[in-house]
């Protein structure tokens, strides 16, 4: 898949096991960058064993500009943390971009929208550390409700049945179809 962003194409792989390296290498700059300023979204470093399941599932993507690999968006089309929520729903979950490509955040939630509204789904979910003001300003800047804040186990970045407590804020985007 293609799209357009400050006037170079950019291009989203499928990505699987085989491609790990390059999606924790996106994954940890992210988490380096975020810790460095004293945001606790993610881990400094992101373990293999946290994304070769999506990997294995055929859920993360690579985002590309040019040659160069500038992000990485996981799509899920179900999450245990909104259990309580109704109605199809695509689910965004490690999406991160490397700091030259700042600003195709935009690009990537455009392209998770569109694609969780071609498997039917009338919104895309994601959630974020409650605690990063940024993050959660700027999903709500995109068109993302606030729809509750939940508690979730293990480190940020991390979704275990136990460990430590982290409070993380859920966010909506409702997808209204698009007229033919």
């Amino acid at each position: 898949m293609t799209a357009d962003w400050n006037g170079m194409e950019v291009v989203f792989q499928r990505v699987g096991v085989d491609r790990v390296d390059e999606v924790l290498s996106v994954l940890d700059e992210a988490a380096g960058w975020l810790n460095a300023r004293g945001i606790g979204q993610w881990p400094v470093r992101f373990e293999a064993a946290w994304v070769e399941e999506a990997l294995s599932r055929g859920e993360t993507w690579l985002v590309a500009t040019g040659d160069k690999v500038a992000g990485t968006v996981t799509m899920d089309w179900s999450d245990p943390l909104w259990a309580d929520a109704d109605g199809a729903a695509g689910y965004v979950h490690r999406m991160a971009v490397r700091r030259w490509a700042a600003g195709l955040g935009a690009r990537i939630l455009d392209w998770a929208a569109n694609a969780a509204r071609q498997q039917g789904a009338n919104s895309l979910r994601l959630d974020c550390v409650k605690s990063n003001d940024r993050l959660r300003a700027y999903y709500e800047a995109h068109g993302f409700v606030h729809r509750g804040d939940v508690p979730v186990g293990g480190a940020p970045g991390q979704r275990l049945e136990e460990g430590p407590l982290t409070w993380v804020s859920r966010y909506e985007l409702a997808l209204p179809r698009r007229k033919s």
